[in-house]
This record gives structure tokens, sequence and C-alpha cells, in this order.
């Protein structure tokens, strides 16, 4: 591909490594049709616009995501409606039923971390009133719920190639689903010019679709690249196993990290298969100042510790959202921020590493709040 220079996905009148990306993901996720784009940010503002949603849409989002979510929206001329979220880090649905009330045209539901949120309760709630689900799957690639591919229950789903993702490109994203209307605009908008979009997989429905649209939606030009492609598809064959993996040391490292008294890693629900290549726990019983004394000590260990809500300037509190115009005061979201850290346990880790990281973060406890009791008694 060097050689030939031939890095750009048109460019080749068939099968260009993007167009078999596209055809490869969708097949691997049980999706009628999959578009590459730029990142995952560009496939959540392409989601919005294929939607047809009009400037000023209301757009519900949980309040623990990341500030890319909330811009994709500002992108796209609407408008974040943030929904409080609890100590297990997902959508709290009291909250959700009552901002479902106040004119929300949207929702776009952050897998944040990985952590799904009652997806049957949200899309009962969403298809009640005929509003479509986005989900923001960036975190989620290979997690299921009730044995579906996360990404495949709402709408339109989108997932992230960024360098901390289950699949690494340094950056890239892709958007999957069934409605081929919407991706049909989706890909027009991604920069397919004139008649580009004939260079996608094509059936009658995408045919009849791609013709309603042809020179009526602006040209945004969020595409990927064969390049990146190219260092994509290789990985999508090694998902399962990275899954296996960091399933397999997450729950060997909260198992450890629960046995502290100072520390608690919330339990998924119950129809989640996970798929993490990251922690989150909780700290329990410690104070502000007690918190960044455990942060220190955790780095002092050797271990990285990111307290989303007392990190400077972390893009993960929603407080630090100042292009917002409205930031509504969420209590429940910013204590659960205020306690909840976050630390990497890649899939490529081994056992033996992952008890390394779960005995400096229990010592690190230790060495702020002192032994409450004997563990085990």
């Amino acid at each position: 591909m060097l050689q030939s220079g031939d890095l750009f996905r048109y460019t080749a009148p068939e099968n260009a490594p993007v167009a078999l990306l596209e055809q490869e993901f969708a097949a691997l996720l049980g999706a009628r049709y999959a578009l590459a784009v730029s990142s995952c940010s560009a496939a959540l503002f392409l989601s919005l616009k294929a939607l047809g949603l009009k400037p000023g849409a209301r757009i519900l989002i949980p309040a623990f995501t990341f500030a890319a979510v909330p811009s994709a929206i500002v992108h796209a001329d609407c408008v974040p409606v943030l929904c409080e979220v609890g100590e297990n880090y997902r959508i709290d649905l009291a909250h959700f039923r009552h901002l479902m009330d106040d004119g929300v045209e949207a929702v776009m539901i952050s897998h944040m971390r990985g952590h799904t949120s009652d997806m049957d309760a949200i899309l009962a709630e969403a298809e009640a009133g005929g509003i479509p689900v986005i989900e923001d799957a960036a975190h989620s690639l290979g997690t299921t719920w009730n044995g579906r591919n996360i990404g495949t229950l709402g709408r339109i789903g989108c997932f992230s190639f960024q360098s901390y993702k289950l699949v690494n490109a340094g950056e890239g994203g892709i958007m999957i689903s069934d409605d081929a209307d919407a991706i049909a605009r989706a890909v027009i908008m991604s920069g397919a010019y004139e008649h580009n979009w004939k260079k996608h997989g094509m059936n009658a429905d995408l045919e009849a679709a791609f013709a309603r649209w042809q020179n009526q939606l602006p040209l945004y030009n969020l595409r990927l690249g064969n390049l990146s492609a190219a260092v994509i598809r290789p990985q999508l064959a090694e998902v399962a196993r990275r899954v296996r993996d960091g399933r397999r040391n997450h729950d060997h490292t909260a198992a450890r990290l629960n046995v502290s008294p100072w520390i608690e890693v919330p339990e998924k629900l119950a129809p989640e298969e996970r798929a993490p290549d990251s922690i989150q726990f909780n700290l329990v019983g410690m104070n502000d100042a007690e918190v960044a004394a455990f942060q220190e000590a955790a780095n002092q260990r050797g271990v990285k510790v990111q307290v989303f809500g007392a990190s400077r300037d972390n893009a993960r509190a929603f407080w630090n959202w100042q292009f917002l115009r409205d930031i509504p005061d969420l209590p429940q979201t910013r204590a659960m921020l205020m306690k909840a850290c976050d630390v990497r346990l890649p899939a490529r880790l081994t056992l033996a590493e992952c008890d390394l990281i779960a005995q400096a973060l229990v010592r690190a406890a230790q060495d702020v709040m002192g032994n409450l009791r004997a563990f085990g008694t």
C-alpha cells in the first residue's frame, strides 16, 4: 500500500481496505451496514445528522461520559441534556424517565468505560416515545447484553479505534446500523462526493436511499483512510481473545480489590457480559484529602490512578464542560465522580501483573486509612 500510495478509500474501484473493514466489522457485530470514519466522535456527530434532527434538538446523555460526546452534540447544533448517574456508573432510571418527559428528541447512551446501563428499560422508554437511541460504544466492543452485541441494540452504534481502545489504530471510528436510509445519509455526509457512495456495499434499499440523498446533503469529510483500515483489519480476529483476557484480568483484580474495606468495585448488571480493558472502583469512607492521599500513595507504588472528579480539568467531569450553555446541578453524579477511580488494565497483562496492581492499590488505601479490620473476619 505504501509503495502504491493508494491511501485514499475511494481510489480503488472496489474492495479498498476501508470497504473491506466495513464489511468485516458489520459481519462481526451482526449488523447490516457499517461506515468507517475518522473517529468515534465523527460517528456520533454523523449519527445525529443522519437521523435528520433539527437544530436545537434535545439529546439525552449520561452525565458520566467523555467530553467528546456532548461536543459531538453541540457540533450537530443540538443540545445535550445530562442525566444523573449512580454509584455503579450507570444511568439513574428515575431521572432518565423524568427527562424523557421533557422534550427529548434522541437518546445517546454512553457505555462509559464499558459499563452498560439497563438497556431493557432505556429501550422500552425510548420506543414508547418514538425516540431513537444511539449507542456510544467506544469502550464496549465485545460487550453483550442478553447475548446481543452492544452497538446493535439502538438505531445506530458507534465504536472507537483510538489508541486506548480494544482495537487500536491510533485514531478512527466506525458506525453500524440496520437502517439503510440513516447509513446512506451518513455515507454521503462523511465525504462520499459525486457518486463515490457506489463503492459502498450496495443493495436495493441502499441504492434507493443514495438516489434520494444525492446532492441534498453537506459534505463534512470525516473519512477513514486505507492505512488505518489496514492496521485495524487484522485485529478483528483478535477481538474475542482480547475480550476473554480483559474480562479475566478485570474480574481477577476486582476480587482482590473488594477485600479492602476502603475499595468497592461495583457489580455488573445481570444481562451484561463485559469486555473491559480498565477497572473502575469507588473509594469508601474517605474525605477529599484522603482521596488525594490515596491517589498519591498509589502513584508512589507505581500504579497511576485517575480520580475522575478530583483530577484537574478531567474531561470526564461534567462541570468542566464549560462549552455548554447551562451545566445542571447533578449532586449524585458529582458525588460519585469525586470517589470513582480509574486504572488501566490492558488485556495483555498476566494475572501475576494484575496481582501486583491490586496489591499496590490495597496497600495504598491502607497507607492512608490503616487497617479497619482483619480481612476475612
